[in-house]
């Protein structure tokens, strides 16, 4: 029979099929002239079924009465709901209901899955049949291939001499082969459940077989969650020996999954680590916990973490962290941990300006050198912050106020209320000036027992005491800009403070608990502060006048240098601030601070403070970055006049409070294309020891990622006089990882 003169792709449709029939359901009802018409694909939710009706087009077609036969040529296109194929021919038999398709053949798949193949045939809606040289694009860039493969329902693949790599073979060398793939003699895909099982697989890298599995599985890449074993860990530490891990993944349903990892070591052990995660409709929780036979005593830990919504303004949460002890959390390399682990169960609430929060807190030391004992439980501690609107005289009340209690075993225990009120009124004058009034009022009432106990050491055991400072400030900012053309805008800024405020306490003998302004830290960040104290149980008070010249000079593209020099004054002196903090004489300390960046490609920040006298440096902050993504410096240094860890320690503060901090840490990196390189080190200065040293590199493509750092710890964590750590991670995208650490 000679074929239908038709051509340019349009839409055919054979009147011999125009009876429903099996196979790919190309069974249409009524004339063929009513549905000789061009549909465009759909992606329709519903199942594909085999008597739905097969659109298609094609350059030409021929159907031969005698054989049942239609045959297809040219730019083919078949699509059945949701399937499209894709050939240069393709013959279809009404009798045995088999599509024979042949050159450059692909299939759409549901889910986006594209199927490339020599030949193909397929029946049942195009969702059984078998091809030859298939070739499938995954998601997230997973690529499979194979010799030959069945389809069942279009739900599972078998495929015979199967290769997958989610690698991009070298466009100049397209015959080389993949950074790495899985040989595999045959595997299944399973599309409802979403994983592919290899057996007798081999992991080749370059070429190369690197190793040999009788069995290994891994989810689709179009499954972001799916159970199943993980890559297992393995390697040696110190404190365990040799160890290995075989972690389980457990998607338990929509909003739950576990991930279980049994560790078993030959100097400790056995252990099992557990992370549980739960979404609810307003809110989730994850746990995260282990326990293990660690030196032959039961050890473990728990970390938790929730938070849920009451309402648009309401919502609480916890997060418990408890673990049995430090030598547990090193040895078993317990993530997150810390030398002090917090609990905390909290209500908190917002409005308009408004914020609130009820909570209590639990505190646990797990160093040798931190006693429980004398650590705080907080039970209740709550704060109330408002920030009103503009008022008549154009000024703004906020208020904030809070109410704690604090209990140790060993130590102060402490109640106390505060309520701070404080009023701004902005103004800017005539010539640019820019004005602000502040009225301010600190209060608060303390009862406190063993108050002769760390932190205070006072004198007396119990005391109940109340203190309040009211003060008023006036700042004045004179900014003066000018235009410099090409070399872009200057400021020029003069900054003066006064502050009025009755003389304060020198807090000697006194009975007021000191909980939140143990250390004292003054820089240019709180030259205009009207409380240089870091809370409200010290108050500072008196007569006293800040100054201070701003200068900037913007020069574009992101250019700029930003310098302050500043110095505070008062009629008296203040000896309630500790002795070095350059704030208990008439005039304070000099502070200033300098940012320049003339380029994106340098960038120096600075802070310090010099003594007023000497003009030695009392404290410095320094952070500088130089370079490119091809090598960029980072360079810290950190120097003040005394070690604050020590300061609270005994009354009086012990000599090495005294010392001075004196660090040094220095970095680099470097990156390449896709490798990069990095490496630090910190120093303590005064001392002359090393504190810290670390380097690592890495390598990541479409592919592949590998990643090893080498860290050494040279300070003591319960008398392990320090430890290193070795990491090595490679990454299969799509696949896994495994790697090595040694401690």
């Amino acid at each position: 029979m000679p074929p239908i003169p038709t051509r340019l792709r349009s839409l055919l449709m054979l009147a011999g099929l125009a009876v429903a029939g099996p196979g790919l359901g190309l069974g249409l009802a009524g004339p063929p002239a009513a549905h000789a018409q061009l549909r465009a694909p759909t992606t329709p939710t519903e199942p594909v079924q085999p008597d739905q009706p097969v659109y298609y087009q094609a350059d030409s077609a021929a159907f031969d009465n005698a054989t049942g036969i239609a045959t297809l040529t040219g730019h083919v296109e078949f699509w059945q709901n949701n399937r499209m194929l894709l050939a240069d021919k393709v013959t279809y038999d009404r009798t045995t209901g088999v599509a024979a398709a042949s050159g450059h053949v692909v299939l759409l798949e549901p889910g986006g899955q594209t199927v490339f193949s020599d030949y193909a045939e397929l029946s049942a809606g195009m969702k059984d049949g078998v091809l030859a040289g298939m070739r499938a694009l995954l998601a997230e860039g997973g690529k499979l291939a194979a010799n030959g493969v069945r389809r069942t329902d279009g739900r599972i693949n078998e495929l015979s001499r199967v290769v997958y790599s989610t690698c991009s073979l070298c466009a100049q060398h397209p015959d080389r082969p993949p950074l790495w793939q899985i040989r595999a003699r045959e595997a299944v895909q399973d599309r409802d459940n979403k994983r592919i099982e290899y057996r007798d697989a081999v992991v080749d890298f370059l070429g190369v077989p690197v190793f040999w599995l009788p069995y290994l599985t891994h989810p689709d890449p179009s499954e972001k969650r799916a159970s199943g074993l993980l890559v297992p860990s393995f390697g040696y530490t110190k404190h365990l020996g040799f160890y290995t891990s075989v972690p389980y993944y457990w998607v338990i349903d929509g909003a739950s999954d576990a991930t279980i990892e049994p560790l078993i070591a030959s100097h400790n052990g056995p252990a099992v680590n557990l992370q549980y995660r739960r979404r609810f409709n307003d809110g989730a929780v994850t746990i995260d916990g282990s326990l293990a036979n660690s030196s032959g005593n039961v050890g473990g830990n728990i970390f938790a973490k929730g938070q849920f919504a009451i309402d648009d303004t309401w919502r609480w949460g916890f997060d418990v962290n408890r673990a049995s002890d430090s030598n547990y959390m090193r040895d078993f390399r317990v993530q997150g941990w810390q030398d002090i682990l917090t609990s905390k169960l909290y209500l908190e609430g917002f409005g308009q300006g408004a914020y609130t929060r009820l909570d209590a807190r639990v505190y646990q030391g797990l160093s040798s050198t931190i006693s429980t004992a004398k650590l705080p439980t907080v039970l209740p501690r709550w704060q109330y912050s408002l920030f009103g609107q503009q008022d008549p005289l154009g000024g703004r009340l906020s208020l904030d106020a809070d109410a704690f209690n604090v209990v140790r075993d060993q130590g102060t225990s402490t109640q106390r209320g505060r309520l701070s009120l404080n009023w701004d009124r902005p103004a800017v004058g005539r010539m640019g000036d820019v004005w602000k009034l502040t009225l301010h009022t600190d209060s608060a009432a303390y009862s406190a027992t063993r108050f002769n106990e760390e932190p205070n050491y006072g004198i007396r055991g119990s005391v109940a005491s109340s203190q309040m400072m009211p003060s008023a400030a006036l700042m004045v900012r004179l900014p003066m800009m000018r235009d410099a053309g090409s070399w872009g805008t200057q400021l020029l800024e003069p900054i003066a403070q006064i502050i009025v405020a009755p003389r304060g306490s020198s807090y000697v003998g006194t009975h007021l608990p000191n909980e939140d302004s143990l250390d004292v830290d003054f820089t240019d960040a709180n030259l205009f502060s009207l409380n240089r104290f870091p809370g409200v149980d010290r108050l500072e008070g008196g007569v006293r006048a800040n100054v201070a010249l701003h200068g900037a000079w913007y020069l574009g593209q992101g250019s700029s240098i930003d310098a302050l020099i500043g110095q505070g004054y008062r009629l008296n002196k203040d000896t309630a601030f500790p002795i070095g903090t350059g704030l208990r004489d008439t005039a304070t300390d000099i502070v200033s601070h300098l940012s320049f960046t003339p380029n994106k490609y340098l960038d120096i920040t600075t802070r310090q403070r010099f003594d007023r006298r000497s003009h030695l440096v009392r404290f410095a902050d320094v952070l500088a970055t130089a370079g490119t993504d091809l090598l960029r410096v980072t360079a810290g240094y950190i120097y003040s006049y005394n070690n604050p860890f020590y300061l609270y320690d005994s009354s009086p503060a012990p000599a090495a409070a005294l010392k001075p901090r004196n660090e040094l840490t220095l970095g680099a990196t470097t990156k390449v294309g896709a490798w990069r390189l990095r490496g630090w080190a910190r120093r303590d200065v005064r001392t002359n020891q090393m504190v810290a040293v670390g380097v690592g590199g890495g390598y990541e493509d479409e592919c592949f990622i590998f990643d090893v750092n080498l860290f050494r710890r040279y300070t003591s964590i319960n008398g392990d006089r320090g430890a290193s750590t070795i990491l090595f991670q490679i990454t299969l995208k799509t696949v896994g990882q495994f790697g090595f650490h040694a401690l």
